[in-house]
């Protein structure tokens, strides 16, 4: 969560909204962590208080509303919201999936991820739907130096996908960077007569963790894969993980549990992403995420068949996958996914609709809550060298040493 959402306490407008960070871990010393100390309005560490203890020091402050970014995951202190620190309540991010508990009033998603048709089957909470993606991201301000060339032609990528292991004369490079837990016997078949359907290509997997290499491969060899088409490397640090993701030519997503920060990294880099959104939430964000980019069309697959279809199509179109990247290189800066500042607007928006239904009571609720979308808001164009200088992660640091704040910028 720190990759993703360094930026956003410190863009929140502080002339309306205070922001009070809770720490229920202990410092790890990264310097994510450090950022988010260093720039929210205010940080708490709790980590050493019993529950009870920290749903009384929420609501000792005031809060109108608190935001429970963990879920059922690890390290995550749901017992703290059973006591009702605030009057509204909300899950977010952290867990993707509802949490089937009466203390949390509303789960942000978006109307992709969470379509109205499917709240009664899939949620217990009432929903609060952003505009756009739900699914924030922080990559314009701290990838912004990673700038893939619009026209790949023009560079020679040998000498880069060489060092990391992969093939030079490969026709295509398929790739998949999820966890292996996410592959489904299905889709990894639909994998392999991808690769025997486009002459050349090989699929790039990662070492998610080590031990699954050789099952992968002698599955693949069960099921037909061309030899030494499927290419395992390490796993590698964020920073090079997401430079590296542009020697890729198309990503092929997991259905059952899509790439959800993954999917953003791709994108960033300019890789062209197949898709297909099931039911549950976790298997569609990376539908979200292609949609808040515009590729919802080209992307987004209906069904297995579709699937396969549009992966071959990129696989052997090599016009049209590069008319593809080209669009999504540009929509980094075009389009809403990669635009944080726009996202805080849209997340304050929300907040405001749940405090204003819980104030007014409009609702029948018996809670006092209910489900709302938010509708999209244009917010004016920002050129990329403008957006550096006001808002890359090195500006918006300095800007919180000047506001009184001290990040250990070097450490």
């Amino acid at each position: 969560l720190s990759h993703l959402m360094g930026s956003v306490f410190q863009l929140h407008d502080r002339s309306e909204v205070e922001v009070t960070a809770y720490a229920i871990s202990a410092s790890d010393g990264t310097a994510w962590r450090r950022r988010i100390e260093g720039t929210v309005e205010n940080f708490v560490d709790v980590s050493s208080l019993s529950p009870y203890a920290v749903a009384r020091k929420i609501s000792d402050s005031g809060a109108h509303i608190c935001v429970n970014l963990n879920g059922y995951t690890k390290g995550g202190k749901n017992e703290i919201f059973v006591y009702r620190p605030c009057a509204v309540q909300m899950s977010y991010m952290g867990f993707p999936a509802t949490m089937g508990a009466d203390f949390i009033d509303y789960l942000v998603s978006d109307a992709i991820v969470s379509p109205w048709e499917l709240h009664g089957q899939c949620y217990t909470e009432s929903l609060a739907l952003m505009p756009h993606c739900y699914f924030c991201n922080d990559h314009r301000q701290v990838h912004m130096d990673i700038s893939p060339p619009l026209y790949p032609k023009d560079v020679d990528l040998a000498e880069p996908r060489a060092r990391i292991g992969l093939p030079t004369n490969a026709s295509v490079i398929y790739a998949c960077s999820n966890q292996l837990y996410k592959y489904d016997p299905d889709t990894f078949a639909c994998w392999t007569r991808i690769l025997r359907r486009v002459p050349g290509s090989v699929l790039w997997l990662l070492r998610f963790p080590p031990n699954g290499e050789a099952r992968i491969l002698r599955y693949a060899a069960e099921l037909g894969a061309p030899p030494n088409s499927i290419i395992f490397t390490d796993v590698a640090g964020k920073t090079e993980h997401v430079n590296r993701s542009q020697y890729a030519d198309v990503f092929l997503d997991t259905p059952m549990v899509n790439a959800h920060t993954t999917g953003c990294d791709v994108l960033w880099s300019g890789v062209p992403i197949v898709t297909l959104p099931m039911r549950r939430m976790a298997s569609r964000v990376c539908a979200s995420l292609c949609a808040s980019m515009g590729l919802y069309e080209a992307c987004v697959a209906h069904d297995l068949a579709d699937y396969e279809e549009k992966a071959v199509r990129l696989g052997l179109d090599r016009t049209y996958r590069a008319a593809l990247r080209r669009e999504i290189l540009m929509g980094r800066w075009t389009q809403p996914l990669f635009d944080t500042r726009r996202w805080v607007r849209d997340f304050e928006r929300l907040m405001y609709k749940a405090w204003e239904i819980y104030t007014t009571g409009d609702t029948d609720d018996e809670r006092g809550i209910k489900s709302f979308a938010i509708p999209p808001m244009p917010i004016p164009d920002v050129t990329e060298d403008e957006y550096r200088a006001k808002w890359s992660c090195d500006a918006l640091l300095q800007a919180a040493v000047q506001a009184g704040k001290q990040p250990l910028l070097n450490q």
